[in-house]
């Protein structure tokens, strides 16, 4: 069978140690897959090449950007997007496959549910629902937001399809990881959030937590994930509180930071300051 006329394109930086599984996952079945490294300083350039894919270079611009970059650098106006940590299932596969028995789907975009894979696990946990995400799209008549901390597909005005089968998502390599990249995530956030009166958030010290853990925890289920999800659930909750207490502490000083490094110090259960390049 003939590879899908489509550029799946990763964004990646010292991804070395997973992004194989990601590429593996397509490079069978699409015609161009396209790694856009950030700067690794792991062998994720050597890796992603010996797997098939095609490697360019950008310094990191921020989320929706880099994607953007990506996107001009595919061969094909149909682009599908995954991240170095996420793998398309054989399901995934099959739908998309058969959007394209015709050469062309009806639709300029779709979207997916993406499955997240707890440390150590190889499959979701029973009855997963953590995101949906159009990650299929006509790059010619859609696009990634030119964002720096959202990554969304901009699809005002277009019916966009849904497909049933999932993406994995394999988000964290441990549990302190997952406080890295939160930590991380949220100095970034801090330094784009508009600017909000230290009263009008001190109330959210008081609801942020048990609200977040009761969004994860019941809303996307992971109560079926056992302690994990109980784990999982709590530290995705502390982040969120830790965040607001971080702007009211600290805002007017951090604010005109240059965005912290990707790579943030692990001291993260602390009130902290932001990560220094």
């Amino acid at each position: 069978m003939a590879k899908l006329p489509i550029s799946c394109f990763i964004i990646a930086r010292n991804e070395a140690d997973r992004i194989s599984r990601s590429i593996r996952s397509v490079i069978e079945w699409v015609d161009d897959v396209l790694v856009v490294d950030g700067g690794s300083t792991d062998a994720t350039i050597a890796v992603s090449q010996r797997e098939g894919a095609r490697v360019v270079s950008n310094e990191w611009p921020g989320f929706g950007q880099q994607k953007r970059f990506a996107e001009d650098h595919c061969r094909h106006k149909w682009t599908l997007n995954i991240d170095a940590d996420e793998v398309v299932t054989p399901e995934l596969r099959a739908q998309i496959e058969g959007l394209f028995v015709n050469r062309t789907p009806p639709l300029v975009a779709y979207g997916m549910p993406i499955r997240l894979v707890y440390p150590g696990a190889e499959k979701p946990r029973s009855f997963a629902r953590d995101h949906w995400c159009v990650r299929l799209y006509d790059r010619t008549v859609v696009r990634f937001r030119d964002s720096a901390i959202h990554d969304s597909v901009v699809t005002d005005g277009y019916e966009v399809g849904s497909l049933g089968a999932p993406l994995h998502h394999f988000s964290i390599r441990s549990f302190n990881d997952m406080r890295r990249k939160l930590d991380n995530r949220m100095w970034i956030s801090i330094q784009y959030t508009a600017a909000s009166s230290p009263i009008q958030l001190m109330p959210r010290l008081l609801t942020e937590f048990p609200m977040h853990f009761f969004k994860y925890y019941i809303i996307r289920r992971h109560f079926t994930g056992g302690l994990a999800g109980v784990r999982y659930a709590g530290v995705q909750a502390w982040y969120r509180l830790l965040r607001i207490y971080r702007l009211i502490h600290s805002f007017h000083q951090y604010r005109d930071l240059p965005s912290p490094a990707v790579n943030a110090d692990d001291s993260l259960w602390s009130i902290g300051e932001p990560p220094r390049h």
